[in-house]
Formats: C-alpha cells, structure tokens, sequence
C-alpha cells in the first residue's frame, strides 16, 4: 500500500474524535501516531456506553475505532513534571504535534506551542478547537453537535420552516470527521512548506469554521442578497423551477432522488425511462425553457409515474438514464452499495476481541490500493514500546511508573 505519510510522526494530545479523526487518516497515509493519553482513564470517549441510543461494545467501540485505528497508545500523565518531561522527549522526535485541549489547559499543563517548540523549534504545531483560537471565546469548548451543526446555521438551513423546531444532529461525529479530515489536508500542507522553507507553522482549524467552509456557497449568497434559504417540508415531487429536480416517492415508500441541474438534452430519455414517452412529446416540455414554464405538470406525471412501481425497480431500471439521479439510501443501505464496496470503502480489521471489525477508510486513495490499517489501540498499550524506542531505560520506566506519570 503507497504510504505518502511514511516517515512522519505524528504526536496527539487529544480526544473524543474530531482531532484524533485527523491523526486516524494520518495514520491511513502511514504516518507513525503516537496519542497520549491519561494513564488511568484514557481518552475520555472510551467511556461511551452507547452511541445514538444504540449500546456499544467496549472492545468493539466504533466511536473508539473510527478515529483511532491504526495509532499507538502512549499512557502518560500531563499534569506531573515528570510526565511532561516524556512528553517533550517525544516531541522532540515528532514532525507534528496535534492537540484539541482549550488554551486555559495547553497552558497549565506546559504543552502550548511555546513549551513544544522550546524542544522542537520546527514542530508544525496544530490546533482543533470549537470556535477558533483567537476573541472572547477562544477558551470556550464544544461538540460537533454545537460549533458545527447549531452555532453554524447548518442544523438552521437543514430544517424546514413548518417544524416546531431545528432537527438535531442526526450522524454522530459528522462534523467532527469533516474536520479531522480538514486538519489532515492542513497537515499536509505544512509539511509541504516546511520540506521547501524549513519553517513549521501553526495552524489552526475549529468545527464552526469547518461548517462555515461547508455552507460557504450559502453564506455568500446570504452576504450578496441579505437572504437565507431553508429546507423544505418533504415531499414527492420536482422543484417549483426544475420537475427533473426533486425526491420522488416509489410504490412501496422508496424514495429516488432527481438531480439534473441542468435538463437540456435529457427530457426525452428521462420521461422514456420513467414509462411515459408520450410526455417527451407534450409541446409543454419540448425543451429546458417549456419544462421549466410547465414545471408543476411535468413534476405531476413524473411524480405518478415512478409512485407506480417499487423502488427496488426503479434502482435497478434507471441505472441506464442519462440523466444524474440517485436512490436515498440508510446507512444500512450504504454498507452493501455495489460501487461503494467497488471502491473499498470499508476496510476489515482485527478488533480487541480478535473478531473482524470493520470501519470506512478515509475519502482519499491512493494508486486505488485498499487501505491495510490496524485496530484503535487499547489505551496506554504501547506506552513502554515507544519509550524504549527513545532510549529510555527500564529502571527510569519502572520509576515513571511508580510516579503514576506514566502507565
């Protein structure tokens, strides 16, 4: 497997998923991560006893293996001198030093970026916050479920106005993952600059910027026209502008999704497709324009057409249509879609039980190789691995141990 990381070390001080997410794809790309953390209770998302609802088995956590395959663990007790004394001898061997910890915490326990880079000067240090690392609320932590869906207008805009209320975050660690995978790409970056400056850089990413970034097309608009947009009421039918635009509801309650943004030279193939090639010769829609004037009676026969069959016809019978459409799918749906198990999306591995556990490969690949990785270490597993390979000896290991700075 081609491991564009290789040779890079990666030290993490952090948890819950959206930093460890960026060390977790790191890891994919071959970069040797070491996550630190507190030798007694680990990272504090290893305590999660259930997730959406659903109880989770502790060897078998995926908000545990989501973010943190293929790293090691380190135990070490931040907050003890001689626990930071390790921790700076691993930074001193480290390319990047990625944290989510507040400002107020990074500063009491000595690793902030002038205590890391007082042992490291060239260290790209990275930071992932809720809010930002500057203003008032730099010191103001959050979730995914706060920065990134409610705070950012996105959990706002997904809603549909006719609610009681906004629909709360429906995906664990959605946020969170974009996020990581945002760091990662800034890693990439600064390990670009370094190698042709020899300068490390700071670099900082938060989930609100992160949903900002992802609504950017939305806000721009907002700012241009001083209006906003939300979604609407579901239903089974096209746009008020585009009947080839809309969710459609099948016989047996499937839903097929339209999308063709833009429907010239596709009307004909889409009515054929859907069983009514009559309606391609309606003067109505004889072309993008006369759909778009006759939109509602055009989104009427479609809307009656596709509602006639189920929807495991209509997947499989428009897999030749030219136009851009696509099945809604549960995430139980996704774990067996053919194109995305053609792609490797999903990748087995060992888990602590030493039963298969599978979890989602990041969304770059490289030389279309499937991802090869390693189980979520169990907290604080390779901790005296690590150490000996700084060179650290047995008795001083034995010491630290005893000091409850290390486990």
């Amino acid at each position: 497997m081609t491991q564009v990381m290789k040779g890079v070390r990666i030290l993490e001080v952090a948890q819950f998923t959206f930093v460890p997410a960026a060390g977790a794809i790191l890891a994919d790309w071959g970069a040797d991560v070491i996550k630190i953390e507190h030798p007694v209770r680990g990272d504090t998302q290893r305590g999660f006893i259930n997730m959406g609802g659903i109880p989770v088995d502790p060897n078998r956590n995926p908000l545990v293996e989501h973010p943190n395959r293929g790293k090691r663990s380190v135990g070490i007790d931040v907050s003890t001198a001689e626990g930071q004394q390790v921790l700076y001898e691993l930074a001193r061997t480290a390319d990047v030093f990625l944290t989510n910890y507040l400002p107020s915490v990074r500063q009491k326990n000595k690793f902030d970026v002038e205590h890391i880079r007082a042992v490291n000067p060239k260290i790209i240090y990275a930071r992932g916050s809720a809010y930002g690392d500057k203003g008032d609320e730099r010191n103001v932590g959050g979730f995914d479920g706060t920065a990134f869906w409610s705070r950012s207008g996105v959990g706002y805009s997904m809603s549909p106005a006719e609610l009681e209320g906004p629909l709360s975050q429906g995906i664990m660690a959605f946020g969170d993952s974009i996020g990581g995978m945002t760091i990662a790409g800034g890693i990439s970056g600064a390990l670009f600059h370094r190698e042709r400056t020899g300068e490390g850089v700071e670099l900082d990413v938060s989930l609100l910027s992160t949903a900002w970034w992802a609504s950017g097309a939305n806000i721009a608009q907002v700012l241009e026209t001083g209006k906003t947009t939300r979604n609407a009421m579901p239903s089974s039918g096209g746009s008020a502008r585009n009947p080839l635009m809309g969710n459609f509801r099948t016989s047996d309650g499937g839903t097929i999704n339209l999308c063709m943004v833009s429907p010239t030279g596709l009307i004909r193939d889409a009515f054929e497709h859907f069983g009514v090639p009559e309606a391609a010769d309606d003067p109505r829609f004889a072309d993008a324009y006369k759909l778009i004037e006759n939109a509602g009676a055009a989104s009427d026969i479609i809307v009656k057409a596709i509602g006639s069959k189920p929807f495991a016809y209509w997947r499989q019978h428009l897999k030749t249509m030219k136009g851009q459409w696509a099945p809604i799918q549960s995430l139980l749906d996704l774990t067996t879609d053919e194109q995305a198990l053609a792609n490797d999306m999903l990748v087995e591995l060992q888990g602590d039980d030493g039963k298969p556990f599978k979890v989602v490969r990041g969304p770059v690949q490289f030389n279309h190789e499937p991802l090869k990785t390693t189980r979520a270490p169990q907290a604080s597993e390779h901790t005296e691995l690590v150490l000996m390979e700084l060179g650290i000896e047995w008795d001083r290991i034995e010491s630290l141990k005893a000091a409850g700075a290390i486990a």
